[in-house]
């Protein structure tokens, strides 16, 4: 039986590592380096790879710490979440990024997993994630955009 939890599980491992109609995140970041992650075009006003993976990882431990009860103390306005971290030039760093972000899906959705039906209906939270969900798709678009840009992008995808 597919109940509404099991829906929503679904569309979150869509926008991070399940191949859909669209790429996942896990594989819009696949195999670039630091320098790649760090990169802007010139002259534009677009966020980097990294700031784009800070941004939603934020989202994404916050809205986990919410759901596990824990306190939240790093407040951070939708624009200071672009600098969660600071990105650098260095590859073993990127890799922490990128390991975090995987853990970040899996403890959100091991938290989400043991969420009730009934906390769904509460203040809109069915809503709530399902916006975060496609918040999440609109920045991979983003950050496969860069991707194309910069010509990291897989020409196969």
């Amino acid at each position: 039986m597919v109940t509404r939890m099991n829906l929503i599980l679904n569309v979150l491992d869509t926008t991070f590592e399940k191949e859909s109609w669209y790429a996942p995140f896990k594989h819009a970041i696949e195999g670039i380096t630091a320098e790649q992650a760090i990169w802007k075009p010139a002259g534009e006003a677009t966020k980097s790879i990294w700031e784009n993976v800070n941004h939603l990882m934020y989202y994404k431990e916050r809205l986990t710490a919410n759901l596990e009860g824990r306190e939240w103390t790093q407040n951070l306005d939708g624009d200071e979440t672009f600098h969660y971290t600071k990105p650098i030039d260095d590859d073993q760093e990127w890799n922490k990024i990128v390991v975090r972000t995987e853990r970040a899906h899996n403890s959100l959705r091991e938290s989400l997993s043991k969420t009730s039906e009934e906390k769904l209906d509460q203040d809109s939270f069915e809503k709530k994630l399902l916006d975060i969900f496609l918040h999440d798709a609109y920045h991979t678009g983003q950050i496969i955009q860069i991707r194309k840009m910069q010509g990291s992008w897989p020409s196969h995808r």
